[in-house]
């Protein structure tokens, strides 16, 4: 359980900033960047959130996947070391991974297929959304690079859900355009 009595700690004011481990890392720290990433797209995915009232459903999903974006940082914030902690790492399982794909092929099956790549807009919530995805990849190849930095580790399943993450709020800026009728659709070199 969390308790935050206090939510300044002044720990901080060095520039660093404490891991799940207790190791203190640089603000700019790539494993702190890719959290850090992760978090702004939940935060985008909250505002796109207030856009897309009206669908249960949809709504039911995003909210998920703000919380398993919260587990997904954790598991960022707590990198595996050799030494042993007093708690277990919270981390995402291929089980969140595989709720997410359902979730993308449920919403994805009432859509006609596309020819032509789509340009964000319609709507503000698909704009939002769109937003949310931009960030959401961001957030992935922030976790990809640190993936192939020496002497880190990212969790397989992480780095997994985070590609479905973006994946889903793709289809759902199709969904919330009127199942795609509002979409926006690029046109090779229409303005040359």
């Amino acid at each position: 359980m969390v308790v935050l009595n206090k939510i300044y700690t002044k720990t901080g004011d060095d520039g660093t900033t404490a891991l799940g481990t207790g190791e203190r890392r640089l603000k700019y720290d790539t494993r702190v960047a890719a959290y850090g990433t992760v978090d702004e797209t939940n935060a985008c995915i909250g505002m796109a959130r207030l856009q897309t009232g009206g669908d249960p459903d949809l709504d039911r999903m995003l909210s998920r996947i703000q919380n398993d974006l919260f587990d997904l940082g954790a598991d960022l914030a707590t990198p595996e070391t050799e030494e042993k902690l007093e708690y277990e790492p919270l981390r995402v399982t291929d089980t969140q991974v595989s709720r997410i794909e359902a979730d993308i092929d449920a919403l994805n099956a009432g859509l006609a297929p596309l020819r032509s790549f789509v340009l964000p807009g319609g709507s503000a919530a698909a704009a939002a959304l769109h937003l949310a995805r931009t960030v959401a990849r961001r957030a992935e190849r922030e976790m990809v690079e640190l993936a192939e930095m020496p002497g880190e580790h990212v969790n397989p399943a992480a780095l997994k859900y985070m590609n479905r993450v973006s994946d889903f709020l793709f289809v759902a800026a199709r969904v919330v355009n009127d199942n795609g009728a509002r979409d926006v659709l690029w046109v090779p070199g229409k303005n040359r």
